[in-house]
Formats: structure tokens, sequence, C-alpha cells
């Protein structure tokens, strides 16, 4: 199981613009590609386990500020159906 974590983890970490576009329309997540830009540069890079719940709950509130609560809620939402 961990080797699934670490795969969708490296993803997250190095996810593109259009991929988070491509995951929020496939779960029918409202996502500006402004939004999706500034989060994707923000993951990039940052080495964040989603399947933790205390590092998933810091990003939430970076993204809040990013994108905006409601839209930070829906993203957790997506990353929360990529742990299960």
């Amino acid at each position: 199981m961990k080797i699934f974590e670490n795969i969708i983890n490296h993803k997250m970490n190095t996810i593109t613009t259009e991929e988070l576009l491509k995951y929020a329309d496939q779960y029918q997540i409202t996502l500006s590609s402004q939004h999706a830009s500034k989060i994707a540069s923000y993951l990039r890079g940052k080495k964040i386990n989603i399947f933790d719940d205390g590092e998933r709950a810091k990003l939430m509130k970076e993204i809040a500020k990013i994108a905006g609560p409601s839209t930070a809620k829906e993203v957790n939402r997506l990353f929360v159906s990529f742990t299960k």
C-alpha cells in the first residue's frame, strides 16, 4: 500500500495545471484555470503527503488563501477521493 501512496504523493508534487483541471472535471469539481494554475504552482516540489490528515489540513489552509475557502473545500474533496 505504501507504494500506492508514494505514487499519488509524487503525482500531487508534480501536478500540472492541465492535469489538475482534468481531475477536477472528472470529479465534478468547479475549479477555474487561474486557481488551478496557482494551486499547481504551489504544490510543485512541496513533498506533501496527502494521506496525512494534518499535512492535508495545512495544505487546505494554504489553498484557501490562494483560491478561497469554497475552492479549498472542493480540492480537499478531490484529494480525499485520491486517498481512498
